[in-house]
């Protein structure tokens, strides 16, 4: 059986109006590379491995639930949180490069 590396994050990259990422890196630089050799659009996000968004928000105090629905599993398949590290891309283009400030985005789990 062949041996894997270990990583404590990898990065994704969801494609514009795409339903399912398209491409998983190891580092930041190989994703940039493919977005902008494939003149793509969309997010790129950095995710942890081990463990899910939910409960890595929850861990580390980014994120409280204070409602019941909060707690429900479509709630935690569906979250996203805006203090994972992320990136917005134009035609292959990273959005903040003009002057290099951390873009934000909402975080849209409010979904009863």
């Amino acid at each position: 059986m062949p041996s894997y590396p270990q990583f404590d994050s990898v990065w994704g990259f969801h494609g514009e109006a795409a339903q399912f990422a398209s491409g998983v890196f190891s580092g930041k630089a190989q994703a940039e590379d493919w977005i902008a050799r494939n003149q793509l659009t969309g997010v790129l996000t950095c995710y942890p491995v081990d463990t899910g968004v939910y409960d890595w928000a929850i861990d580390g105090q980014y994120f409280k639930p204070q409602r019941e629905y909060q707690h429900s599993p479509r709630f935690i398949g569906r979250f996203t949180s805006a203090s994972q590290e992320h990136e917005h891309y134009e035609n292959g283009v990273a959005e903040g490069d003009s002057d290099n400030d951390p873009i934000e985005s909402g975080n849209d789990i409010s979904d009863q």
